[in-house]
């Protein structure tokens, strides 16, 4: 068990995605910190842990506040006797186009998922630097923060953020020995299992049986189970060289993120004025253009529902 004897602190860990990796880190050996909302799904989380020789205590409290990531932070080192890990997973939906998105809408996504992840890495990477404790930090972003999604600006807006964050503190706690990297997972999830275009592959998982390999191969799409491994590994001790980076896992896929990076330079001589701009601005845009928004392929016929 590669992760005996570390802690960690998984936030938003009692169901889904949350939980699967919460459990990988305790079947690697790692002690468990469980955050939900919901007492009930908290104490199942850790008495899954448990019935399986792990070991787990919940933390019932909202991602958001700093009182919760301090009292996530103390309830590990109370309980266990230290920090070495900490997933910032918690995460909450809004969707809705952008003018029927109401301020609640948006300030609700973004206190959950960005601040949410700011105020727990902050209140982790405190106590381990003063500890000198050489920890793993894995915050969780989306392929939406990456390209785009119709129906979520608040949620684009949290998960780019995550990312951006998470190569500022590369860079502040690469002396500490503190890795920070981003995890974009692509799996079955509650949304998911409510898009047409993914109905063979729920229907699979909720069978038992496996993922289409159109799914699995060529959207990288698989379970949460497919995501767990990639997190262990980041928190491990053998992912010591690993941060800053932007990992996107699922199914039978791995890919790393780019850093964003110009497509196109070009220099003109006094600069760029309006009517520079008008006259060759077209052809450089048409030539250069990005796309935004996933695309998919289409469904074989014999996976469409």
């Amino acid at each position: 068990m590669t992760l005996e004897g570390k802690v960690a602190v998984v936030t938003g860990s009692g169901r889904g995605l949350g939980l699967a990796y919460a459990q990988e880190l305790a079947r690697q050996g790692a002690s468990v910190v469980i955050n939900d909302v919901d007492a009930g799904t908290a104490a199942e989380a850790v008495a899954s842990i448990e019935a399986a020789g792990g070991r787990a205590v919940a933390v019932v409290a909202p991602v958001g506040p700093t009182a919760t990531a301090d009292e996530l932070v103390r309830t590990a080192v109370d309980t266990f006797g230290g920090l070495d890990i900490l997933v910032t997973n918690a995460g909450v939906l809004r969707d809705t186009v952008l003018w029927k998105m109401s301020d609640d809408d948006f300030d609700t996504v973004i206190n959950v998922h960005l601040r949410g992840t700011f105020t727990c890495v902050r209140a982790a990477a405190t106590w381990m630097r003063e500890h000198e404790v050489a920890g793993r930090i894995v915050c969780i972003g989306s392929p939406t923060g990456q390209r785009g999604n119709f129906g979520q600006t608040n949620y684009a807006a949290a998960k780019a953020g995550i990312v951006g964050m998470v190569r500022t503190w590369a860079l502040e706690l690469s002396r500490a020995g503190i890795t920070v990297n981003a995890v974009i997972p692509v799996a079955a999830t509650a949304m998911t299992a409510t898009v047409p275009y993914f109905a063979a592959a729920v229907e699979a998982e909720q069978n038992g049986e496996p993922m289409p390999a159109f799914f699995r191969h060529d959207l990288g799409f698989g379970t949460s189970d497919d995501v767990a491994g990639t997190i262990a590994y980041l928190a491990s001790d053998e992912a010591s060289g690993v941060t800053g980076q932007a990992i996107g896992i699922g199914g039978d896929r791995l890919q790393v993120w780019s850093h964003p990076e110009p497509v196109f330079t070009t220099y003109r001589e006094g600069g760029w004025s309006y009517d520079a701009l008008r006259r060759d601005f077209p052809e450089i845009a048409e030539a250069r253009r990005q796309s935004v928004g996933e695309t998919f392929p289409p469904l074989p016929e014999e996976l469409k529902r």
